[in-house]
């Protein structure tokens, strides 16, 4: 694409979320939403690829879906009520439909099924964005619309998430069908506690986006597309191997690092509002998404290739990737622990 093109699509992009995430009116914020959508098409498909094709046209037809499902239900919501804000829509029929339009927007089980396809058939930048910058505005309009959200449907779309991220990670070799999985799963956990805590469901949203960004700019920067690709990593740069062990750990939510923090304060505001249940059973979900992580790890760092290079690089040009972006995300992903009595208050 030209930079003229690029720089069109990128700053429709960002309008789009920041449109979506100023607005108070369900008009403004579906044209948020419909410029988004627009705008990401074009940067999966530039490949000319058929299966980029065929995932740009998945994208299309869910987020069309998704929109129209929005524009429904604030319709419902404007004509019983009168009003078009966001947060004033007291319909229980719009507020369903809502809840699941939004969850199809992010990718939620049982809508999860165009989100791994969709990566699959991306390039790892696009598949970075859809999985980080798309989430935003979906994120902001449950933020926005959380008091009248159905809880049920949220609680029992969050469960589900978090189960089916950990089971359905377990049989891909593919890495971007890996985060795509991973993706739901977090989005699982976010949308657990949005019924009662907003607060900590930023702070897992912010946690969530520098974890996927680190760890897709080391995906990209080694040039890994599948796990096989990830033990010939260390010949790229060592230093760059034993950074993306500690992001996948980190993902996996152990506790030294900074993916521990969300999932401690979910599971301790979940046991506090006595839904003991639902904490255990995502809790054990989430020793499923640890088990691919661990595996992804393994042949990360913990494993010498079969065929050994002499080589200090790989047989091609060195990665000429800008670091910015991946110096900056993974002293968050991994140091951010300490934080937590900052945030707790």
């Amino acid at each position: 694409m030209s930079p003229l093109t690029t720089t069109i699509i990128t700053s429709s992009l960002a309008t789009g979320t920041i449109i979506t995430m100023s607005s108070h009116h369900w008009m403004m914020a579906w044209i948020g939403l419909e410029m988004n959508t627009l705008a990401i098409i074009p940067t999966i498909s530039k490949q000319h690829h058929p299966r980029a094709t065929e995932a740009a046209t998945k994208y299309f037809l869910t987020q069309a879906a998704a929109s129209a499902l929005i524009l429904f239900s604030s319709s419902i919501s404007a004509w019983n009520t009168g009003t078009w804000d966001i947060t004033q829509m007291t319909n229980p029929t719009a507020n369903a439909l809502l809840t699941s339009a939004l969850a199809m927007k992010l990718g939620l089980v049982p809508m999860h099924f165009w989100l791994p396809e969709v990566l699959q058939g991306s390039t790892m930048k696009a598949a970075l964005i859809i999985s980080t910058w798309q989430k935003l505005a979906p994120m902001t309009l449950i933020y926005l619309s959380m008091n009248n959200l159905s809880t049920t449907i949220l609680l029992t779309m969050g469960t589900l998430s978090v189960m089916l991220g950990g089971w359905a990670g377990l049989n891909q070799t593919q890495a971007r069908k890996i985060m795509a999985y991973s993706s739901i799963a977090h989005l699982g956990w976010m949308v657990t506690i949005a019924t009662t805590l907003t607060n900590i469901m930023i702070t897992a949203l912010i946690m969530y986006l520098l974890m996927t960004t680190s760890m897709f700019s080391s995906l990209i920067s080694s040039k890994s597309k599948t796990i096989r690709d990830t033990t010939t990593s260390w010949t790229t740069s060592p230093t760059l191997t034993i950074m993306m062990m500690l992001t996948l750990l980190s993902l996996g939510g152990l506790p030294p690092l900074s993916g521990f923090l969300p999932k401690w304060l979910i599971l301790e505001e979940l046991i506090t509002q006595n839904l003991l249940p639902m904490a255990t059973m995502i809790a054990l979900s989430t020793l499923l998404s640890l088990f691919f992580y661990l595996r992804l790890t393994y042949t990360t760092t913990l494993t010498a290739s079969p065929n050994t290079t002499q080589t200090k690089h790989k047989w091609r040009f060195k990665p000429s990737t800008p670091n910015l972006l991946l110096s900056t995300t993974i002293p968050l992903t991994t140091m951010s622990l300490p934080l937590t009595p900052l945030i707790t208050n």
